[in-house]
């Protein structure tokens, strides 16, 4: 029988972040992925004071990615409906595979990112348009 997950905590009060995929963000991970052996993860993500955005098209081969600003703003570009900035309480769905940028971002930028799974590629790609 396989083993069911205890309630997961993950307190604010002396919360770690860590580097991670991108250099210009600090990553706290909210337990998820260990509560749920990698099928979910959980993140809030902040930027890094003093440094900014390095735009590079990107994709993420997942099936599931919600991001949900809680302070600060940032723009991304998206290959189906073009430039977007996001503010506290936006929300997006982006679905797999859709090419996109972070184009800037505030200094206090913080947001949750859930994904499905928690470990998935990104993969990066030509802006579209290019030959």
């Amino acid at each position: 029988m396989p083993e069911v997950p205890r309630t997961t905590i993950s307190r604010a009060e002396g919360a770690h972040f860590e580097t991670g995929l991108r250099s210009f963000f600090a990553y706290r991970d909210l337990g998820v992925r260990a509560a749920t052996g990698g099928a979910f993860g959980a993140h809030v993500i902040r930027a890094v004071p003093g440094t900014g955005a390095a735009p590079q098209w990107h994709t993420h081969e997942l099936g599931f990615q919600l991001v949900y600003v809680l302070r600060g703003w940032v723009t991304f570009t998206y290959e189906d409906i073009g430039q977007v900035t996001f503010r506290p309480g936006d929300s997006v769905l982006q679905p797999a595979l859709v090419r996109h940028v972070e184009v800037a971002h505030s200094e206090d930028l913080e947001l949750l990112e859930i994904t499905s799974p928690a470990d998935f590629p990104t993969r990066t790609v030509d802006p579209p348009g290019s030959p």
